[in-house]
């Protein structure tokens, strides 16, 4: 715990050292109402995916298909929407397909006994694929306005975006979830050691299938943002998106062998990787050059963790 509290203080740190040379850099304009703005609506969908990610990744397992969903969700709203069902109907539905996606992911891992990461790559490309038979190469952009303004426009007299209110209410439901609930404290003993778990009572492979919905159905959701904030559905929406929301998690102190990690770390590393990344592109810095920073980021993450908690000479 000593540890995680370094980590996440060396975060804030690193948050405000980015606030600063942000707004250095940019001349001012990233510390504006619309920076501000701009900066939580690009951050609000990676961060929405990490907060059920970060429950699968504590329990020692990993989803690497959670953008191939969100892009399934995309294509499934487009289509349902040009066969003219209404949004109220289609928002709901495309939520559950995504928890199904998730409950392939789960039965996979948890009753075949297959490894969540090579399960996961595999239904990365099947989502992906299913997109792409669903909605094609087309793009459907014509939604009502009283949508699309929830990923465009702020909460009235405010420069918050409302994805990141749904974000907020989301992190302190996971955060609860996670750090003051039994199911909480079977996620960290089966992350810790799963065989130790087990003998204990704690029903490993229910906990895991459950995470593996969770991070389906909000992966789902974070299509809905990701389609109404650009205000059009594609299935090619979120490719690449794995990437930042696994550097995400990890950079938030979350060890990739499970037992250990928070949710307030998670949402600081959030907001490090979203300031860090709208400060880059407002300085007209190439996108090649933002893949690879975030790249960096992630190969920091996982060694810095396993430095700090290297054995030391007679420690058991």
């Amino acid at each position: 715990m000593k540890t995680l509290l370094r980590w996440e203080s060396a975060l804030f740190v690193l948050l405000v050292l980015v606030v600063v040379g942000g707004s250095a850099a940019t001349g001012g304009s990233f510390l504006t109402d619309r920076g501000a703005f701009n900066v939580g609506s690009d951050l609000a969908v990676m961060a929405l995916i990490a907060l059920p990610l970060t429950l699968v990744i504590v329990a020692a397992e990993i989803d690497l298909s959670v953008a191939s969903v969100l892009g399934l969700s995309s294509a499934l709203i487009g289509v349902l929407w040009n066969d003219g069902w209404p949004l109220e109907a289609i928002l709901p539905f495309v939520i559950v397909v995504g928890a199904v996606c998730g409950a392939v992911n789960g039965f996979l891992v948890t009753k075949l006994g297959l490894p969540s990461l090579a399960v996961t790559i595999g239904s990365l490309a099947l989502y992906r694929g299913l997109a792409f038979v669903v909605l094609g190469d087309k793009a459907v952009a014509d939604f009502p306005d009283s949508y699309t303004q929830f990923g465009t426009t702020p909460v009235p007299g405010t420069w918050i975006p409302y994805p990141i209110v749904l974000f907020v209410v989301l992190a302190v439901v996971f955060g609860l979830l996670l750090h003051a609930t039994t199911f909480g404290r079977a996620v960290f003993a089966i992350g810790a050691n799963e065989e130790a778990a087990r003998f204990s009572g704690i029903r490993v492979k229910r906990t895991k299938f459950i995470l593996f919905v969770l991070t389906g159905a909000v992966a789902a959701l974070a299509g809905i943002v990701y389609t109404l904030r650009f205000a059009s559905a594609r299935a090619d929406n979120g490719t690449g998106l794995e990437l930042e929301v696994v550097t995400a998690v990890l950079l938030g102190g979350v060890s990739i062998f499970g037992g250990r990690g928070t949710i307030g770390g998670v949402v600081l590393a959030t907001l490090v990787l979203g300031g860090l990344t709208d400060a880059l592109i407002l300085d007209d810095v190439a996108t090649e050059v933002v893949t690879l920073v975030t790249g960096i980021l992630l190969l920091a993450s996982v060694f810095a963790p396993a430095v700090t908690h290297r054995p030391t000479r007679g420690t058991p």
